[in-house]
């Protein structure tokens, strides 16, 4: 299918080939009819993407403190393979469109296929051919309303949010400033509502269709007539609420709402413009400033966006999904008309002309929508939800994997950051090594990891690759929740397996997993516990030789705070941050002491995810992981002293080793960058699926990590140590 992307270093547009996404559960496949261009938002992106490296950091200095932020934990050369990886990708545009619903998901019920729907999101409304979208991004279209005007459904409200926010009353006096797209469904929701309207543009094409559209009067913000105009319509108090619908680097907006809004008066951002509030000026009104979040309550929060969880009505009236259905039915009704806004209908197959039309100036325009080839009866090409599948039952237990052929070929399954900054560079250059598919459930995603590492193919069919007798070992790089699934459904089809940590999230995966090593004899199976490849740690743990009695190991884990709306803070369906990242830590442990643990006892800090996991193992050795959320920021992620024999060995973030005994070794000070061992770990796996050798790491300490890692849970809950039962 097709999909209009843009690549945010070069500022390129493109109309690209991408595979079509799968329908997941929770949600539907639509195929689009019409989709809307915010002439806004979008075309700010464009711009920035065109910008100078210098002027994109300018633009964004929110971005610019989590890249500084990056280098103090991760290192330079890290932080600028991860930065780079992300600007020299495509990325979608779009988060308005109208379409018929191909294929229903599991779960879903209250639309089928071909069924209208308008949708949402700017990862879910994308100007594509096709679009999987959640449940709570969608809603049905009223009979009788046409396509291309519930194409609308989300700038619609956006402008409807805005206006709730500014608890307009019948027979109030509003202001609003800016009549771009926004702007002029504000005007047309507030004149509905029995408010009358100024309006506020310096285009005068603009001013007079909202004007034409129920503004009582507009005009430009230098223009005496406005004030005049405010001062007639309010008796000369000032008007009830002040709409900001404006873009730009100017503050004149703000001034002008403090300069016309009443005492006491509201005012709502709901654009993007500069916001340098004159103190003097809103002080003394005691004016009321607010801002409007997006399409409404729910936006941002992926509990409700991706797994559906709706808000209960009584507690919140109206959420981005009821906003939506709002809307529409407010255009079905003829109480909002979108047609006047519509200055341009193109052709989806002109859609990289069509942007270039609008950024060079060439189009003026309010509203621009792409028509989409009609596809009555078009069946879509298969496709398979990942994770959610059933797994197909085995006739035969498949032959243990041979040795595989030079080069090995390899296929992914997920591209997000990790794999396209941690794992994908070192493979794409690595002789002997095929990248033969890439496997998810976006479409986009699979088609930056083609361009970008060389793909032979890009698909979202996961039962294709399973049965691709050519491929030799598959990467399961996805989020934690389908981890076990994807291991386990790989095994099954005889294929050598990467995965990334954690294996399991609960004990009846890990189940599932060595069920599915005892029904295939396959088990060629690697955790990405890369830590115990590092080149430096290695190094040290030669220098600091063998012992006879047992140790103690200190690892302090200074992991830091989330970001707000990370997919790692979804605990209920991915697991706690442990969970997810525990088993780094204690796989380092364990070969540092070159043994797998008895016991786990586990103890956290109240109102917190701080934690401290103590490890006893066989000799007497103990292992303690203080696993911290709240340290200082700049503070080294990882540290480590193992004590032993009179000996200590002293890790500092993968930065700097030494170790103290009768002689001492200190490790350079000035490393290239921090090795975590991700190459030399790829390295071992390629050489043992080639060559049909022992896996890196035997599956009996796996799954001793996986198990501790498990026990941490259970350990919490129960306040006592917990026993480990045996590896297998």
């Amino acid at each position: 299918m097709k999909q209009v992307v843009q690549n945010y270093k070069s500022g390129e547009l493109a109309l690209l080939d991408v595979p079509v996404p799968g329908c997941k559960p929770g949600g539907v496949l639509v195929r689009s009819a019409y989709s809307l261009i915010s002439t806004g938002t979008e075309l700010m992106k464009v711009s920035e993407a065109g910008m100078s490296m210098v002027g994109k950091a300018r633009s964004r200095p929110d971005q610019v403190a989590k890249v500084m932020q990056s280098v103090a934990t991760n290192g330079v050369p890290a932080t600028y393979r991860k930065v780079m990886g992300k600007l020299d990708s495509y990325t979608p545009l779009g988060y308005s469109l109208c379409g018929v619903v191909e294929e229903v998901g599991a779960g879903v019920d209250d639309v089928k296929a071909g069924d209208l729907v308008a949708c949402a999101g700017n990862e879910h409304a994308l100007h594509a051919e096709l679009n999987w979208v959640p449940k709570n991004l969608y809603a049905p279209v009223p009979d009788g309303l046409a396509p291309r005007h519930a194409a609308f459904g989300t700038v619609g409200s956006i402008a409807l949010q805005g206006v709730r926010q500014g608890e307009s009353r019948l027979g109030e006096v509003a202001l609003v400033i800016g009549l771009g797209l926004i702007g002029q469904l504000v005007v047309q929701l507030l004149t509905a509502s029995g408010v009358r309207v100024v309006g506020v543009d310096p285009d005068p094409v603009r001013c007079e269709l909202a004007e034409r559209l129920g503004a009582a009067a507009c005009g430009d913000p230098a223009s005496a007539a406005v004030e005049a105009t405010v001062a007639e319509l309010t008796g000369g108090h000032g008007v009830d609420q002040v709409y900001l619908a404006a873009g730009g680097g100017s503050n004149e907006p703000v001034e002008l709402a403090a300069r016309l809004c009443r005492d006491r008066g509201r005012v709502v951002d709901i654009g993007k413009c500069r916001l340098d509030l004159p103190w003097n000026a809103y002080y003394e009104k005691e004016l009321d400033v607010r801002f409007s979040r997006s399409y409404g309550p729910g936006r941002y929060d992926p509990e409700y966006e991706l797994e559906g969880r709706d808000y209960p009505i009584g507690y919140v009236r109206w959420t981005e999904r009821r906003n939506l259905a709002c809307f529409l039915d407010l255009l079905a009704r003829g109480s909002v008309d979108v047609e006047p806004l519509v200055s341009h209908i193109a052709d989806f197959d002109d859609a990289v002309e069509t942007y270039r039309s609008l950024k060079d100036g060439e189009l003026k325009a309010v509203a621009v929508l792409f028509r989409y080839p009609e596809q009555a009866g078009h069946a879509a090409a298969p496709v398979v939800a990942v994770p959610a599948v059933a797994v197909p039952t085995a006739s035969r237990k498949p032959s243990p994997v041979r040795a595989a052929r030079t080069p090995v070929r390899l296929a992914f399954v997920g591209a997000g950051n990790y794999a396209t900054s941690m794992l994908l560079p070192h493979l794409a250059r690595r002789d002997g090594v095929e990248l033969a598919t890439v496997v998810t459930t976006t479409a986009l995603s699979a088609a930056n990891a083609q361009r970008k590492f060389g793909f032979a193919g890009a698909t979202t069919d996961l039962d294709a690759v399973l049965g691709d007798k050519s491929v030799d070992a598959v990467f399961v790089v996805t989020r934690h929740s389908s981890h076990a699934e994807l291991t386990r459904r790989a095994l099954l089809a005889g294929k050598s397996v990467f995965v990334e940590k954690p294996l399991a999230l609960t004990e009846d995966e890990l189940a599932g997993v060595l069920a599915a090593v005892e029904e295939s004899g396959n088990d060629r199976l690697q955790v990405g516990f890369n830590r115990r490849f590092a080149p430096l740690l290695q190094e040290a743990k030669k220098q600091f030789g063998a012992r006879t009695g047992p140790a103690s190991l200190r690892y302090l884990v200074n992991a830091g705070r989330l970001q707000h709306g990370s997919w790692y803070l979804r605990q209920g369906t991915e697991g706690s941050r442990f969970a997810g990242e525990g088993g780094h830590f204690i796989d380092t442990a364990s070969w540092l002491l070159e043994a797998d643990p008895v016991s786990v006892y586990a103890v956290a800090a109240s109102g917190n995810e701080d934690l401290q996991v103590v490890l006893r193992y066989p000799d007497g050795s103990t292992a303690t992981i203080s696993y911290v959320t709240t340290g200082a920021p700049g503070f080294p992620k990882e540290t480590l002293d193992v004590l032993a024999d009179g000996k200590v060995l002293r890790l500092d973030d993968f930065v700097r080793a030494s170790v103290h005994g009768p002689g001492k070794w200190v490790s350079s000070r000035l490393p290239k960058a921090r090795d975590k061992g991700q190459s030399a770990q790829l390295a071992a796996f390629v050489k043992a699926v080639r060559t049909g050798g022992p896996m890196p790491v035997p599956l009996e300490s796996l799954v001793a990590t996986t198990a501790a890692t498990l026990a941490v849970r259970a350990g919490l809950a129960g306040g006592a140590p917990v026993t480990l039962a045996g590896a297998r």
